[in-house]
């Protein structure tokens, strides 16, 4: 019998030695790895982003919300690698059940996140391939230091004839950010595209020089989106109101619209500033492999279940 695992030998032992670079990456700099619950009562409401039931609770959609409360509880460097959960999401490069490296910072914001994120990108690619260059699809991608910044405002300019406020009034700007922008960047080197509206913040906080946008980023390599992170929000009553307009959007769209995360939001009153991020393992794997479909990293895809 042909086993399609037998095709993907390779990259998942890739995937293996990918681990365990990360664990040591972690280790070194003094982290500690974290284990939360995937069962919880509560996910962050999101208007995009569907969690799935488990019961009368929800498998999580990523650690964020309990490793929130960790840094409340006085955890000051932690990371975790776990599954996580969002339902309706299959494609090329998204899986309904996938994994995730989170990890937070106190004391830091999202200019520490970028530099470190850039340091162990480049630490694993040595790791695994000898070398600080990516050859993905024949191009070599250079990973030396620091990576390239972007603003969001600065890649609407370049490649949008309208801005992200235009785009956003119009309900156009992930569209526009997902074919317009994302496919053209990180081909030579890695790019961080940072700084986005205050209205795409989600659980970043605003930059106090400039209030309009937020302490938010996504690193791009070969036009395929890494990771998402964040100067976090500590304002508890901000959080809420964020919470409270994103379960409206659930509720216009006839989505089913789980509780508010009371435990969460009464942690971050005792929270620290901080930084995280979240970054899609299945995903680094695949540029690592030379691979534009996240089936060529996986064991098992759902289909096979």
């Amino acid at each position: 019998m042909a086993f399609r695992q037998h095709k993907i030998r390779a990259n998942l032992e890739r995937r293996a030695r990918l681990l365990a670079a990360l664990r040591a990456f972690f280790q070194s700099a003094g982290y500690l790895e974290v284990e939360t619950p995937i069962r919880i009562p509560a996910p962050a409401p999101e208007a995009h982003i569907d969690p799935v039931a488990a019961g009368s609770w929800y498998l999580h959609t990523s650690p964020e919300l309990a490793m929130k409360r960790l840094l409340a509880a006085g955890f000051s460097r932690i990371y975790q690698i776990c599954r996580c959960f969002r339902k309706g999401e299959r494609g090329r490069r998204h899986l309904p059940e996938f994994t995730l490296l989170e990890w937070y910072t106190a004391h830091e914001d999202y200019r520490h996140m970028m530099a470190q994120t850039g340091a162990l990108i480049r630490y694993v690619v040595i790791q695994l391939t000898g070398s600080p260059q990516l050859v993905y699809h024949g191009r070599a991608i250079d990973l030396t230091a620091p990576f390239d910044r972007l603003t969001v405002s600065e890649a609407f300019a370049r490649w949008s004839t309208v801005t992200p406020a235009e785009a956003l009034a119009a309900d156009r700007f992930d569209e526009i950010v997902a074919l317009e922008i994302e496919p053209r960047l990180g081909w030579e080197r890695p790019v961080f595209l940072h700084d986005y509206p205050a209205a795409c913040a989600a659980l970043a906080r605003r930059r106090p020089d400039q209030p309009d946008v937020a302490e938010r980023f996504e690193l791009y390599i070969a036009g395929v989106e890494l990771c998402n992170g964040f100067s976090e929000l500590t304002d508890a009553a901000e959080q809420r109101r964020r919470f409270e307009a994103e379960r409206m959007l659930r509720r216009r769209a006839a989505k089913p619209c789980p509780p508010m995360p009371e435990p969460f939001l009464n942690a971050l009153a005792a929270m620290p500033a901080a930084t995280g991020n979240a970054l899609g393992l299945d995903r680094l794997i695949m540029l690592l492999a030379d691979s534009d479909a996240i089936d060529d990293v996986t064991a098992f895809i759902p289909e096979e279940l």
